[in-house]
């Protein structure tokens, strides 16, 4: 046998791909596609939300039309989160807490949150930031248990439908109403990124 025919037995012959193969190809394709929508929604649903901002509350922070990745899973309110309340308006309403069950809040003549007493550090406020009383009044008032007390960043006279208000259900909201922690802006794209950098 010479060089060439021992070449020829030696190379891999072309197979064609027959029609079963290409069906099971595709088979496989559109299970993993399925299965990759699946998991999407198994991690919005159960995970994470997309929820966006409706209107100028928590100005400068946020602003109208902002998108937010939010997260629930387990979630345990802190001081400082943003959240995100279902119940009161006809959009969700996007806030900060501000107290916890037990705090005392109260706001004083030169416009700062008094927590527990003592002044709240609010950094992430715009400088020269004035929170006005609204109808909060001169007395600081407890956050019951199971609740929260919420204020938008947009602390002006009627900027901020919150836990400011005298309605039912606003001075102090239920845990239960919270839907999440915004963790993330997505949109704009130029603004994209953490919530809490002023945190690092």
């Amino acid at each position: 046998m010479d060089v060439k025919e021992e070449e020829q037995i030696l190379r891999p012959r072309h197979v064609r791909p027959s029609a079963e193969d290409g069906v099971t190809s595709l088979y496989e394709w559109v299970e993993a596609a399925v299965f990759s929508l699946i998991v999407v929604v198994l991690v919005f649903a159960f995970i994470f939300r997309i929820v966006g901002v409706n209107g100028t509350s928590m100005m400068t922070t946020l602003k109208d039309s902002d998108r937010l990745i939010l997260t629930h899973l387990l979630y345990e309110p802190e001081r400082g989160d943003i959240v995100v309340i279902n119940r009161y308006s006809k959009e969700p309403l996007v806030k900060r807490i501000i107290g916890l069950e037990g705090d005392t809040i109260a706001i004083n003549q030169d416009g700062e949150v008094l927590l527990n007493g003592e002044v709240l550090d609010e950094p992430y406020l715009a400088e020269g930031t004035v929170t006005w009383r609204n109808q909060m009044g001169d007395e600081a008032v407890t956050v019951p248990a199971g609740c929260v007390f919420v204020m938008g960043d947009n602390r002006g006279p009627g900027r901020s439908h919150d836990s400011r208000s005298n309605e039912a259900g606003l001075r102090f909201v239920d845990k239960r109403d919270l839907m999440g922690k915004a963790v993330y802006r997505i949109w704009p794209f130029e603004s994209f990124g953490d919530l809490y950098t002023y945190q690092e």
